[in-house]
């Protein structure tokens, strides 16, 4: 058996905008009919989602048959938390809240196995090893990861130049709302200051010759946002959308105005 190929990183060095799904129900049955709806790739989130790691493997096994790619997002960057979570076959991890590239270097470090790294070796009992099947897992597995770190405060985006450039970081990708929180503006990022913030981050992590993501459930925001640059942009959340299509199929039957809903949140 060979080791799979992270598609999604493949796809980051073409010339398409990919556009993403946050997969925040936590729970297979869900992730997989998302999956079957054609977005490039799928963000399992286990940071604001009720997950754990027994339900990110089952909703990489339920999105496994088709083509949206699977990025997981840990809660953290700890170390034991990404071994567990490489080992259960996720190849594309994003990291949540890096401000240095102190924390950058780490976060390589833990996804890798000595002497390069710190990644403890599980072997026949994991997954990503297909429980040994894989010639040269140890040897070859940081080939096919993918890791994104999060720039989402003021620190972070000081600190963007460096932290895009430490080798093994392979993206970075901006969070709109706690990055306009930080800046004083409670989650709007439509601000002016906020907007040139995201724009002047983008084109740092460009000019260090790595891709750069972001979320943006608004159109006329993924536009902007994928024409400063973006590779892969979130443009919708599998709860909100589930919100405001029940919110406005009861509306229909009832007779009255859809109400205002957040489906579209200002990112």
């Amino acid at each position: 058996m060979q080791l799979p190929v992270n598609t999604f990183k493949q796809a980051l060095a073409g010339s398409d905008t990919l556009f993403g799904i946050w997969a925040s129900l936590a729970n297979a049955y869900a992730a997989e009919v998302v999956a079957t709806t054609g977005y490039d790739w799928m963000l399992v989130d286990g940071e604001h989602a009720p997950n754990h790691v027994p339900s990110m493997l089952t909703q990489l096994q339920a999105i496994a048959p088709y083509p949206s790619q699977p990025v997981v997002r840990a809660v953290n960057g700890d170390a034991t938390l990404i071994k567990q979570l490489l080992d259960i076959g996720v190849q594309t991890l994003m990291v949540p809240m890096v401000e240095t590239a102190e924390q950058a270097a780490a976060l390589v470090q833990a996804t890798r196995y000595p002497p390069a790294g710190i990644r403890g070796v599980g072997g026949g009992l994991t997954r990503a090893t297909r429980w040994d099947s894989i010639p040269n897992y140890i040897t070859t597995a940081h080939e096919q990861l993918c890791l994104i770190v999060q720039i989402e405060s003021r620190l972070g985006v000081a600190n963007a130049a460096a932290i895009a450039a430490v080798e093994g970081v392979d993206a970075v990708f901006i969070g709109p709302v706690d990055l306009s929180t930080s800046m004083g503006y409670a989650g709007d990022s439509s601000q002016p200051e906020v907007q040139e913030t995201i724009q002047r981050t983008i084109e740092t992590v460009l000019a260090q010759g790595k891709a750069c993501g972001i979320l943006a459930p608004r159109v006329d925001d993924a536009k902007r946002y994928a024409q400063w640059g973006c590779k892969f942009v979130a443009i919708g959340i599998d709860i909100s959308l589930l919100r405001q299509a029940a919110t406005q199929n009861l509306a229909l039957h009832k007779g009255q105005a859809a109400p205002t809903t957040s489906a579209s949140p200002t990112y």
